[in-house]
């Protein structure tokens, strides 16, 4: 008989297990994927076409909450955990939810899960949404690109439409994110990448997406989402933490995974962190992983228009991710406004409609500040509609892509941006000439 599976995921780590070790093994039956974190993504099926021929009508895609009655209505035997940037009492509290009615409760590791490639792979990942694996991953191609390389930049999976459609993406100019009706979280990712030259690679199918990026590439950069570990063994694996947080560092999963196996660690924000914090994170790296180098550096900011700012009262737009599941409490446009000296960050709580409502009440610490949201048509209307009914004399924009080729504003806004910048040595530079 086959051990009969559930596969709890957010769209991203789920699938990429099913693929490399469920879908064509026998042994096993998946019987359905949950989902949790990202809006709108239950209520499909995994389809037919990328589930193989042991799933000829696909699989079901419910509701996490729903979980504890699946494993009773379908008989389930086991249930693995896919997703992350959760805190580690929360991956027990499944687990027990899972023990409870009767299944077995599962954390896939690398040895099952990670891909072997045919080209170098360095891997960027972090111990935290929003560390800052985004800029990091652009010094490192800059680097390599320096030094005459062919780079591809293949990234962790957010297939929120059409999964067929999404199976193997490649992104290289503007209207490639049109072709793909890319989502502002997409957006915020690949964006910065195009900007720059850099062909990103995302989807569903990372053994299909691997083979295709090696086509074209003397090295692979892997961008690593959430505080997932990479999808593909590393030749050097890059880590990202971050001393606002300090201790989490240890205490979510799986970013302190990551942490374990890196080969360099990267304590970022030292020019906005408190000393104390940035000594907490060094050793409690140092307790884990003894030997690794660290590399100290900031991510300095660049505003657009500082007048914008200057005497306004302004509404703050940041990373999505990184202030829900994220936790983040500010960030560049906090800042940038607080910098450029705003006369008010407005709180955008009492203008939210609809979905940007739905968003602040399944995360109300975010408080005043509005996250950009846009995993559809529809909720980036309401985020439209929330920000022109706040009232506020200007726009200030932390997230990495231009909003306003989305959004119609009513009133003035600045972009603010910002890049890694190493502090003194070892600088990822030398690591590159060594790699």
């Amino acid at each position: 008989m086959r051990t009969k599976v559930i596969i709890m995921g957010a769209a991203g780590r789920d699938f990429h297990n099913f693929n490399v070790y469920f879908r064509d093994n026998k042994d096993y039956e998946v019987v359905a994927f949950t989902a949790t974190q990202i809006p709108g993504i239950e209520g499909r099926r995994y389809p037919p076409a990328l589930s193989g021929d042991l799933y000829p009508e696909g699989i079901p895609i419910e509701p996490e909450g729903k979980l504890a009655q699946l494993i009773k209505e379908k008989k389930v035997d086991e249930v693995v955990f896919a997703y992350s940037d959760v805190p580690h009492q929360y991956v027990m509290e499944k687990a027990s939810l899972v023990n409870a009615n009767g299944a077995d409760f599962r954390l896939m590791g690398i040895k099952k899960t990670m891909l072997k490639s045919k080209k170098p792979v360095i891997s960027i990942t972090a111990v935290r949404t929003g560390c800052g694996k985004s800029q990091t991953t652009r010094r490192v191609t800059e680097i390599l690109k320096g030094r005459g390389k062919r780079v591809v930049v293949i990234r962790h999976p957010m297939p929120y439409g059409d999964l067929v459609k999404q199976e193997c993406q490649r992104y290289e100019t503007y209207e490639d994110l049109k072709r793909y009706e890319c989502t502002i979280e997409e957006m915020e990712e690949y964006e910065p990448h195009i900007n720059r030259g850099t062909v990103v690679y995302a989807g569903v199918d990372y053994e299909k997406i691997l083979r295709k990026a090696e086509e074209e590439a003397d090295v692979i950069v892997w961008d690593g989402g959430n505080n997932d570990f990479s999808f593909y063994w590393s030749d050097l694996s890059i880590v990202v933490t971050d001393p606002h947080r300090a201790g989490n560092e240890l205490t979510y999963y799986p970013g302190s995974v990551n942490l374990r196996f890196a080969d360099v660690v990267i304590i970022n924000k030292i020019d906005t962190a408190a000393p104390e914090s940035i000594e907490k994170v060094r050793k409690n790296i140092m307790m884990v992983n003894p030997n690794v180098p660290i590399i100290e550096a900031a991510s300095p900011i660049s505003v657009d228009d500082p007048s914008v700012i200057k005497g306004k009262r302004v509404l703050v737009i940041e990373d999505g991710p990184t202030l829900t599941h994220g936790g983040m409490k500010y960030g560049a446009g906090t800042i940038a406004a607080q910098r450029f000296e705003a006369s008010e960050i407005i709180d955008p709580r009492p203008y939210t409609v609809r979905s940007i409502s739905e968003t602040f009440t399944k995360y109300p610490y975010i408080g005043k500040l509005l996250p950009a949201m846009g995993y559809s048509k529809k909720q980036l209307k309401d985020l439209e509609t929330t920000i022109n009914n706040s009232g506020c004399e200007a726009v200030v924009i932390g997230t990495p892509i231009d909003l306003a080729k989305l959004i119609d504003f009513k009133m003035p806004i600045t972009r603010v941006q910002y890049e890694l910048q190493e502090i003194g040595k070892p600088s990822l530079k030398e690591f590159l000439q060594k790699f």
